[in-house]
């Protein structure tokens, strides 16, 4: 059975059918006579399943298709990049980590190497690149048993991810995080793993290259509502935006969307405070752990 696919992905699928329809009408041709162009055995069949988002179409088919309708080579390699975005966005869970925790922390390390301007909106937990050790491995250690993974390698993981966070020491690039103030009092782990995350986020939020706003819980939102947690890297060749959902992740490339996210991200930062401000946030649910 194939893997389930997000109703975003799925809705990028159908847009890129929807444009390989315009130019099959926009050249005159009708299905069957596009598939006789094109040599395929399927026939008007298998143009019908592309055009209706119930067939991914290949790449080598998705040139031919251009070739018939005689696209010009501009437009085809816009579109082979859109294609290769929506074979790119939509991962489950399972399949980012079917080579094992730390493949998965490995394959992404590079990318923060990458990064110039790295920008973080959480409403669930603290973000990754201000984990201590012992929340980093409280959360791997919750998704290998959630994700029934046979090999058990959340130590070198977490040695991975820890391994990652000296990105943050990179004078040539910016950290920005925004989290609400729910993140700040939610305990997954241990009391004593808590406190000492909250410690640690004062201690980071010192460093040059990274800023940390938090959403207080009382503030006038003036319509700005919580969004679903994301992540965008501004890379120097692109701009990619994460969203982890319950089964899986999201990857976004395309600037139509990348360019809401970075709206949202504006609206949102908007809201945050930053500084001393954050730090007395942060010191509420501190002093009520430590005086249990």
């Amino acid at each position: 059975m194939p893997a389930p696919i997000s109703s975003s992905a799925q809705a990028a699928r159908q847009r890129l059918a929807d444009q390989l329809k315009e130019i099959r009408e926009d050249a005159g041709l009708t299905g069957r006579e596009l598939a006789r162009r094109a040599g395929w055995s399927a026939g008007v069949s298998k143009v019908s399943r592309i055009e209706h988002g119930h067939r991914p179409i290949s790449a080598e088919d998705l040139r031919t298709w251009c070739e018939a309708c005689e696209v010009s080579p501009e437009r085809a390699a816009e579109l082979l990049s859109e294609l290769r975005a929506v074979a790119n966005m939509w991962a489950t869970h399972h399949q980012l980590n079917r080579g094992g925790l730390k493949a998965r922390q490995e394959k992404i390390r590079d990318k923060y190497w990458r990064v110039k301007l790295h920008r973080v909106y959480q409403t669930k937990y603290i973000p990754g690149l201000l984990q201590t050790r012992a929340l980093t491995e409280h959360y791997l250690t919750t998704a290998r048993l959630e994700q029934h993974l046979d090999l058990d390698d959340v130590a070198q993981a977490v040695d991975s991810r820890m391994e990652r966070q000296r990105c943050l020491n990179r004078p040539d690039a910016r950290w920005l995080f925004v989290i609400e103030e729910d993140v700040l009092w939610y305990r997954p782990a241990s009391d004593a793993v808590h406190i000492e995350q909250l410690r640690y986020l004062m201690e980071a939020m010192g460093r040059p290259t990274v800023s940390l706003g938090v959403i207080p819980r009382g503030i006038a939102r003036n319509g700005v509502n919580p969004e679903e947690s994301f992540t965008m890297s501004i890379l120097p060749d692109s701009v990619v935006v994460a969203v982890e959902l319950v089964s899986g992740t999201l990857t976004l490339t395309q600037p139509y969307e990348t360019s809401m996210y970075a709206e949202a991200w504006t609206r949102l930062f908007d809201l945050a405070v930053h500084g001393e401000r954050v730090r007395e946030l942060i010191r509420a649910p501190l002093a009520a752990l430590e005086h249990t």
